[in-house]
């Protein structure tokens, strides 16, 4: 299942300069998904982080997973548009989070998220973060589905 951001924004309520996923590639309900978000110089953050060395903050690559994550549980859950509007993910924690390698303007930050185990409204996943094929981030994120 291929998804574009005008897809993606009829499941996530974020909008610019907070929405970290531009395209959704390949989504297995229930297991696992692959998307990406196209870094560019252009965004606000590289204005503080930092002007003469710019660097994408390791904060913003683990709300896009977050984000990724949360297409994932929503599609996976079958929901109908009606019902889908009247949800919002909460994430709970962020457990075992790495960075092994800087990403920088001009990258293609790729997420896989797989499940790990979900119970009812309760999410938890894998996250990882590529750039060329090498692992920049990692992280175990937990998460809920709630009512807005």
């Amino acid at each position: 299942m291929i998804m574009d951001v005008t897809e993606i924004q009829e499941i996530l309520p974020h909008r610019y300069p907070f929405l970290l996923v531009d395209r959704v590639t390949q989504l297995v309900k229930g297991e696992t998904i692959h998307s990406y978000k196209n870094v560019s110089i252009s965004e606000p953050v590289f204005q503080g982080h930092f002007p003469d060395h710019p660097i994408y903050p390791g904060v913003m690559i683990l709300e896009g997973m977050a984000q990724a994550g949360g297409i994932l549980a929503f599609k996976s859950m079958d929901l109908t548009p009606e019902d889908a509007a009247t949800k919002v993910v909460y994430f709970m924690s962020i457990d075992k989070a790495k960075f092994r390698a800087p990403v920088k303007p001009g990258d293609k930050l790729e997420y896989k998220i797989s499940v790990i185990k979900n119970k009812g409204a309760i999410w938890v996943l894998k996250g990882e973060a590529y750039v060329d094929g090498k692992l920049t981030s990692e992280a175990e994120l937990k998460a809920m589905i709630v009512d807005k």
